[in-house]
């Protein structure tokens, strides 16, 4: 699925979180949103998403206007993943996984063997073997965004909306997810925080600070030293490695005073 937001524009009650922004994302491809915190990020993937609608602008997917969509549809070709993992729920894992599958059954027909198998391979594919019969709320943080992110795989969307997917998991998972967005034929649009990790996993860059973006371009040509600089106010080393991404060693900045 390509993805194209044209001058996005977002206030809410007077404060402006977005202006004119733009971005594209091409099919299958993995494009990371970067900034410090209050720079948009998180409300930009809202409005891709339709969980916030611009007060200007417009949001299109293969090149259809997206309030021009059913819920339906949108539901079966869209995932989000938020960083606020759903509340204690009284359900299984497999039922939480299982929600997934809702816009792809008609409507009141039971879940399928296939659905539940389904479910078992997500959950493998999430490190989270036999974990079917356990109680959400008994889960921890870590396993809670895993599940949720399986629960995103299961949906088998066309574009899958990501935000700071890397919290609460441990450096090894951290790897695992991005190499499995890379690898995937769907679009990915992700917020991350880690500038090395959106180096080396994502196809492009879209720099935001302050609701707009400031730099759009591949890794080596975003995440460079006075744009990092510039941006979150750190001092950075950047070497372009043999596959021509940057390589980041953000530096201690000089002591001031006490």
């Amino acid at each position: 699925m390509k993805v194209t937001g044209a001058d996005l524009t977002v206030a809410v009650r007077g404060n402006s979180l977005l202006s004119g922004v733009g971005i594209v994302a091409e099919p299958g491809s993995t494009v990371g949103l970067l900034g410090p915190n209050g720079s948009g990020k998180s409300t930009l993937l809202r409005t891709l998403a339709g969980l916030q609608q611009p007060t200007r602008g417009q949001v299109r997917l293969d090149g259809v206007n997206r309030t021009a969509l059913g819920r339906r549809t949108i539901a079966r070709r869209v995932a989000v993943v938020t960083q606020q993992t759903p509340p204690d729920l009284d359900l299984t894992v497999r039922d939480v996984l299982l929600l997934a599958r809702i816009p792809h059954r008609p409507r009141l027909a039971p879940v399928s063997r296939a659905d539940v198998e389904g479910a078992g391979r997500a959950l493998e594919r999430a490190g989270l073997p036999g974990y079917d019969d356990r109680v959400w709320s008994s889960l921890s943080g870590g396993e809670r965004q895993r599940v949720d992110l399986a629960r995103a795989f299961l949906q088998e969307p066309d574009l899958l909306l990501l935000d700071e997917p890397t919290n609460h998991l441990d450096v090894r998972h951290q790897l695992d997810l991005l190499e499995q967005l890379a690898a995937s034929p769907v679009t990915v649009v992700v917020a991350l925080h880690g500038l090395d990790l959106a180096a080396q996993y994502c196809d492009r860059i879209v720099l935001l600070s302050g609701g707009q973006v400031v730099a759009a371009g591949t890794p080596a040509e975003v995440l460079t030293p006075e744009r990092i600089a510039e941006a979150f106010a750190v001092p950075a080393a950047v070497t372009i490695g043999p596959d021509g991404r940057p390589d980041i060693r953000i530096r201690r900045r000089a002591a001031g005073p006490p």
